[in-house]
């Protein structure tokens, strides 16, 4: 795919990624945009996203991101990032859904070629991965590289997550090669955690539970829990991956209460167990080791339910 081409085709450019925006939405979202505003200065290029977390602020424009829409905004070309379907875009897919030109770039295996230009690669590490192989290498400024090495860190777990090639780990030194502080990106927004966020952790490592012969673990989080430790949503990241390192699991769980009785449902495995299935179920998506979805009821009624899926891919890998 040439994005050279597609990009002469718009004047008015709109890039958008998935609700709750993770260190690859925002890194291949971001690169994107500081790629076309340094290379395209005649062209008016916006991008629409959720709330960031504060450690991936030091990403260069994040301060133009729009996190509303006026529904009387039209776009030559909407760039949708790391979204396996319309509707996880949120609130600027009526954004999407007004542009003259549409086009998609995301490694979700569930993704269903929904835009009018697709590079969809489930096999790659990341979207920002891919949006690295639209760019020319030599355009690729220092700040556009950091925001693409962030998106690549975090979806691979630091490189240790099966998903990270040796196209991967190339990919990863030219960035570096742009100057890139990676030992500086990993610590501030892998691993770095408030007070606040480990006191949140420590509560749902403390309150996990074995089930299905030990082989999965599982662990929710209240609204009133989350206002108690004064932890948001986005706070949350790192505690389904910690359930997953548990000596023999093979799937994690994790809920957390989006409303009343209502709960986001995030998924690992460290096995071959593939949990994008169990998710697509529940009308969610994802990858095979990492995937979620939304589900109403008690958490135990949400792990009651999930557990007849999760037995079914334990089945399937025996």
């Amino acid at each position: 795919m040439m994005l050279n081409k597609i990009l002469k085709q718009a004047e008015k450019i709109a890039i958008g990624g998935h609700v709750r925006p993770d260190g690859d939405c925002t890194g291949s979202c971001m690169g994107m945009y500081q790629y076309i505003r340094e290379n395209y200065p005649e062209k008016t290029v916006d991008v629409y996203l959720e709330e960031l977390p504060e450690s991936y602020r030091f990403i260069k424009s994040t301060e133009d991101i729009h996190c509303d829409i006026d529904k009387g905004e039209v776009y030559d070309l909407f760039i949708c990032l790391d979204c396996g379907d319309k509707e996880r875009l949120g609130f600027s897919a009526p954004l999407f859904e007004g542009a003259a030109h549409t086009l998609c770039v995301d490694h979700h295996i569930s993704n269903v070629s929904f835009a009018e230009y697709n590079y969809i690669e489930p096999e790659a590490s990341s979207t920002s991965e891919l949006v690295y192989h639209l760019l020319e290498e030599e355009k690729i400024s220092k700040e556009v590289a950091e925001a693409l090495y962030l998106g690549i860190v975090h979806d691979t777990g630091v490189f240790q997550y099966s998903c990270t090639a040796p196209s991967t780990m190339r990919v990863a030194a030219k960035l570096m090669e742009k100057g890139v502080d990676a030992p500086g990106i990993i610590q501030k927004t892998y691993y770095e955690k408030t007070y606040e966020q480990n006191q949140a952790l420590g509560r749902a490592l403390l309150e996990s539970v074995l089930f299905m012969d030990k082989k999965c673990i599982a662990t929710y989080m209240r609204q009133r829990d989350m206002d108690f430790y004064g932890v948001k949503p986005k706070d949350l990241d790192g505690i389904v991956s910690q359930l997953r390192n548990t000596k023999g699991v093979e799937v994690a769980v994790f809920l957390y209460e989006l409303k009343p009785s209502e709960y986001k449902v995030s998924l690992r495995a460290s096995g071959d167990v593939d949990v994008s299935v169990i998710a697509q179920f529940f009308g969610g998506g994802g990858h095979k080791k990492a995937a979620g979805f939304t589900m109403a009821g008690r958490p135990h009624d949400v792990l009651n339910n999930l557990s007849e899926q999760i037995a079914l891919q334990l089945e399937n890998v025996k």
